[in-house]
């Protein structure tokens, strides 16, 4: 097996033809794909102006970062990048669980040669950095700040990394590169919906060198990714009900803007509402399952509205709960 640290890109593509974007603009990739290289996913839609942020991001070594709403496909969209050109990809979710320990590496004990030793683990930061590696940061605006301090240096280009306890620095691989996706601008959780994102340090953020943002895609986009992946409904009646439930995810988007709704549907939901279609054969027990049953109770009424404008028929009021009788 092949080194990976000892890759390197072979070839250059063209992006216009593997990427079908009007640009005369080339990037590097690799010859085969790897064990680390994500599947490419054909049912996909890639954003224009963010494949285009990202692939400069893998020819130019910038630094990407991709803000948007869930359920949008802001790593998956960098994924399947770097699928297209064999680039080995890792993902880290910096959840609250993710510590300094976890990024840089800690002394752990291990058996050599029947005895018990101390030996240091790299930690999944290092680790990539010495190798011809895409890494993507999730959650980004989540981090605890420790954490991000951990990371701030690494923005540099060429950025190196100390390891302190091996006195030891780590100059980056020349094919390392470093993403990352957040919900928010780094404000923090201004509208209520992303408990749990922090506000980012200013210097960090300028440290990013490409900012783009990742929308809901438009409605006929979106019905075609569901059928993609719900192949079961690309019949006349599945194709009608799937244009009814993009039209319905989009009034539930609306409503979330102006404020009628602590909730809306992401692409993802639309995808899992059709999923359970095909396990139930019944739209609306899978749209109560998938959707409304998340909803606060006081606003599911507005939803059973948007339900019935999008397929002219009513979802059913839940029963009444019966009183307990007092003693």
């Amino acid at each position: 097996m092949t080194d990976l640290s000892l890759l390197q890109p072979t070839r250059t593509v063209s992006v216009r033809d593997v990427f079908g974007i009007d640009t005369d603009m080339s990037v590097p990739a690799f010859a085969e794909p790897g064990e680390h290289v994500p599947a490419i996913d054909k049912a996909y839609r890639l954003n224009p102006q963010v494949t285009q942020a990202i692939l400069a991001g893998f020819s130019h070594n910038r630094r990407v970062v991709i803000q948007g709403l869930h359920g949008t496909g802001k790593s998956t969209h960098i994924e399947q990048v770097a699928a297209r050109l064999n680039w080995p990809c890792v993902r880290v979710n910096l959840d609250g669980h993710i510590s300094r320990l976890d990024l840089v590496g800690k002394d752990s004990i291990v058996l050599q040669e029947g005895k018990q030793v101390t030996q240091f683990q790299e930690g999944i930061l290092p680790w990539a950095l010495q190798r011809p590696v895409a890494m993507v940061f999730d959650e980004y605006d989540a981090g605890r700040p420790d954490v991000m301090f951990v990371i701030q240096r690494v923005l540099e280009r060429e950025g190196s990394f100390t390891l302190l306890d091996q006195k030891r620095v780590i100059q980056p691989h020349p094919c390392f590169r470093l993403f990352a996706t957040m919900n928010t601008l780094g404000q923090g959780n201004l509208n209520g919906l992303y408990h749990g994102t922090q506000q980012l340090n200013h210097a960090q953020l300028d440290r990013w060198n490409l900012v783009t943002s990742l929308n809901y895609l438009p409605p006929a986009e979106e019905a075609a990714i569901v059928l993609a992946r719900v192949p079961e409904l690309a019949t006349a009646d599945g194709r009608r009900k799937v244009d009814a439930m993009v039209a319905l995810a989009g009034l539930t988007r609306k409503g979330f803007a102006v404020g009628d709704l602590s909730l809306l549907m992401s692409p993802r939901t639309v995808i899992t509402w059709a999923e359970n279609i095909s396990i139930f054969h019944d739209l609306k027990l899978a749209f109560e399952l998938s959707f409304l049953n998340k909803c606060e109770p006081a606003e599911r009424d507005i939803v059973r509205e948007y339900f019935q404008r999008c397929f002219a028929q009513e979802l059913a009021q839940p029963a009444e709960p019966a009183l307990a009788l007092l003693a």
